[in-house]
């Protein structure tokens, strides 16, 4: 059986605050002066995912700024069906102005190559596509859900955002990602848990090329993950091979025989040859766990 979408496990309605949610001080501390930044915007189109991150920003962003405040979704096969179905079934929720646009990064051969760098493409012709729309409708700023937390890591797609003059408030206010679940709980959103969960395209180890089918497959596969009750996961196309990475708390569940049976035989009717479970389990960026490797052994090298 499917595992049920967002639309169809809201909560009620919750009032803007939960007394009942543990929120720090630096936290409420730190929304107030979000909710300064927006206003002074005046106005402003936000990148919505529908993640947790960009979920709370739009959140904030239509209480300052009501109809002046516009999320906007790109679409594209690089973007799981079922997270364009829970952006909308948030938006109908909390009075979102929200509005799908077509993204075609997926035809760029410089994209499809999938080298470490693919996110910036991917961001620089969503950013390019925001900006004309926002300049069609007189929006003063585009805003995106970057956290402090995002200033890590392998993040090529920040620099698109750089390009394209987009602003990060969370980041600007120096919110976390862990603040931004304690608020997202506070306001009743239900993406204040919800794990991360990149575009598909992430999936896919690096140089082998980004395709459509590959895509369906990757899509596919996590459908299987969730129908069998995995919550925290990720499905990783080798080519002929997939690894699983499920989170350390469910990993037990996925060493069950029965359920390694099924999951051999679920993964190769989609077309893998050798199906495995990643031991290390489930963690955000495994992909770019390779480019350090490499980038550490570039620098033993050229010590020698």
């Amino acid at each position: 059986m499917n595992a049920p979408l967002l639309e169809e496990t809201l909560p009620p309605t919750v009032a803007v605050a939960d007394e009942h949610a543990d929120v720090s001080a630096q936290a409420l501390r730190k929304e107030h002066e979000l909710r300064r930044v927006l206003r002074e915007m005046g106005s402003a189109l936000v990148a919505f995912s529908g993640g947790v991150d960009s979920s709370y920003v739009a959140l904030i962003a239509t209480q300052e700024l009501s109809a002046e405040a516009l999320c906007v979704t790109g679409e594209s096969p690089s973007l799981a069906a079922r997270e364009r179905a829970e952006s909308e079934a948030l938006s109908a929720r909390f009075g979102f102005h929200h509005e799908i646009i077509r993204t075609e990064e997926v035809s760029d051969p410089r994209y499809q190559v999938n080298a470490p760098n693919r996110c910036y493409f991917c961001k620089d012709e969503l950013y390019a596509k925001l900006a004309l729309l926002a300049q069609s409708r007189n929006i003063n700023f585009i805003i995106d859900g970057s956290t402090t937390d995002d200033l890590g890591d392998h993040r090529p797609g920040r620099r698109a955002a750089a390009e394209h003059g987009v602003r990060s408030p969370l980041v600007e206010v120096e919110m976390s990602k862990r603040e931004v679940r304690e608020m997202s709980l506070r306001h009743g959103l239900p993406t204040w848990d919800k794990p991360s969960s990149p575009c598909l395209s992430s999936r896919i180890a690096y140089g082998t090329p980004v395709t459509i089918e590959r895509l369906r497959t990757v899509e596919q596969g996590e459908e299987i993950m969730r129908a069998l009750g995995f919550r925290e996961f990720r499905v990783r196309h080798h080519d002929e091979l997939v690894r699983l990475e499920i989170a350390p708390d469910e990993l037990n569940n996925a060493l069950d025989r029965e359920v390694t049976d099924e999951l051999a035989h679920r993964f190769r009717s989609l077309g893998f040859r050798y199906v495995t479970l990643d031991l290390h389990g489930y963690r955000t960026g495994a992909m770019n766990e390779i480019l350090k490797n490499r980038e550490t052994e570039v620098r033993s090298q050229e010590r020698e």
